[in-house]
Order: C-alpha cells, then sequence, then structure tokens
C-alpha cells in the first residue's frame, strides 16, 4: 500500500503539470457550449493496489449528460503475501531475486459495457468536468504457472547442476531455490478462469479542448471467478479480486 500511495503521488504530480499546461494552450478545436461530439474514444493506463493495467474505451452520447460505453482492459495483479528474497546469496553470489511460494503470475483481460453520467459540465473556456461512471462485463483470469532454477548437487561432491522447473512447493525450498526462471516458461500452460466484473469510479476531465479527452479517474474494481484461482502456496485460493485504481485517459471526441 504504501509503494502505492507513494506511485498515486508521483501520478498526480507528473499528471498535473501536464494539465496545468493544457489549461493556458488556445487551439481551434474549442469549440461552444451547446455544440455536443456525440462519439469519443479513449486509451488509458493505469496503477492499482496490486499492479497496473491498461484499457481503451469507445462509446457515444445517449443525451447530453449521459454517455453509453464499452470498454476492453488489460491488468496484472499480484498477492499482497508476496515478498521478494534472495537465499543463496552467500553461496552463488550470482543467483536471482524471487517470491518464494509464489505459484502463478495472474493477469486479468476485461470486456464489459457501462454508462458515464456527467454530474458538472465545464465551461466552454476550460476547468473540469465531473462524471461518475460504472460498467461491468466478462472478466478472464490469466494464470501463468511460476518457474524457478533449481539447485541439484552432485552426491559426494562439490559439484552441481541448476535445472529449470515449474515450482513445486513439495519439491521446492528456499535451501535448493537458485532464482527465478525466465518471465516467458510456462506460457503454453495458461490456466483459464472465466468470470465477471463490476466497477464505479469518477472521472475527472480538464482542459479547454472539447475535441480531445484529458482525465485523470478513480475508482474501485471487482473481479469474481467462481472457480477459485491460486496464486500463493499455503494459502487458500482466491475467487475475490478488489482493487482501487488510479488512471489517466487520453483520446477524442468526434461526431464522423
Amino acid at each position: 500500500m504504501k509503494q502505492f500511495v507513494l506511485t498515486v503521488m508521483l501520478f498526480f504530480l507528473t499528471a498535473g503539470e501536464y494539465f496545468a499546461h493544457a489549461q493556458y494552450v488556445s487551439d481551434a478545436d474549442t469549440l461552444p457550449e451547446n455544440v455536443l461530439l456525440e462519439k469519443q474514444w479513449s486509451l488509458g493506463a493505469m496503477v492499482h493496489t496490486n499492479g497496473w493495467g491498461l484499457k481503451f474505451r469507445r462509446g457515444h452520447n445517449v443525451t447530453a449528460l449521459r454517455q453509453f460505453m464499452w470498454e476492453i482492459e488489460f491488468s496484472t495483479y499480484k498477492s499482497t503475501k508476496e515478498i521478494r528474497t534472495l537465499t543463496n546469496s552467500l553461496y552463488f553470489p550470482d543467483s536471482r531475486p524471487y517470491i518464494y511460494g509464489k505459484l502463478n503470475y495472474l493477469f486479468f483481460l476485461r470486456g464489459g459495457i457501462g454508462q458515464q453520467h456527467i454530474l458538472n459540465r465545464k465551461p466552454y473556456w476550460g476547468g473540469i468536468q465531473l462524471s461518475w461512471l460504472y460498467y461491468g462485463g466478462f472478466s478472464l483470469g490469466l494464470a501463468k504457472p511460476v518457474y524457478l532454477y533449481i539447485i541439484y548437487i552432485n552426491s559426494g561432491s562439490t559439484d552441481y547442476e541448476i535445472k529449470e522447473e515449474k515450482y513445486n512447493p513439495e519439491l521446492h525450498f528456499v535451501d535448493n531455490i537458485y532464482g527465478r526462471g525466465p518471465f516467458l516458461s510456462g506460457i503454453l500452460n495458461l490456466g483459464f478462469y472465466p468470470g465477471a466484473y463490476i466497477k464505479t469510479g469518477l472521472d475527472f476531465e480538464f482542459g479547454t479542448h472539447n475535441r480531445r479527452i484529458n482525465s485523470l479517474e478513480v475508482g474501485a474494481t471487482l473481479d469474481f471467478s467462481p472457480i477459485p484461482i491460486p496464486i500463493m502456496a499455503y494459502n487458500p485460493k482466491q475467487q475475490f479480486f478488489l482493487t482501487l485504481y488510479l488512471s489517466v485517459m487520453l483520446g477524442k471526441r468526434y461526431n464522423k
């Protein structure tokens, strides 16, 4: 959580400078308040309490103050129990750090629909537009097995060899783990966990350009998997995954 708070602070400082600069840049695409651009798309990057993600949205206005949207989102997820360790550095200085007990890397692919309600429209000369949003839809959990380098010492000798193996908590311990294996190892052995997600949040749009979307979004996402997903050994499998997020959205509004 401390790392997330520091990331959020840096996020706001960087985005604040960008949006503050945008406030003072005049452009020919600034439209009068009575002109409605009905369609829009946007791209976003986010940080959340258990990782990071990317998203794409597209939609149109249903009324002047309500928008129908659909989105596609990719998000990583790491357990709060994860602790990076380096246990054999004394005997093997070039050993690699790893997360002891981690069974799977977990990712979520989300696809859903939702609506955004404008609570406060910004005037044509600029300001902040506040919107409340909610989404829901299909969520697919992707669990990629963790691979580690394991030390095998030859009996009656000081010689040893290192093999790459899928992590097995019954066979691999801190005294025979050399370090983490390549990330792509096990990519063909993905576990698929279909489920659903819901999301709600607030969107703060800045700037004077009605054709452009420059916004900060804060909210919460809840993923649910009917089949429990294993992440950490010696810990219960998870079905519910709640995260708090902060994202930057950049995009465009248009009529054609």
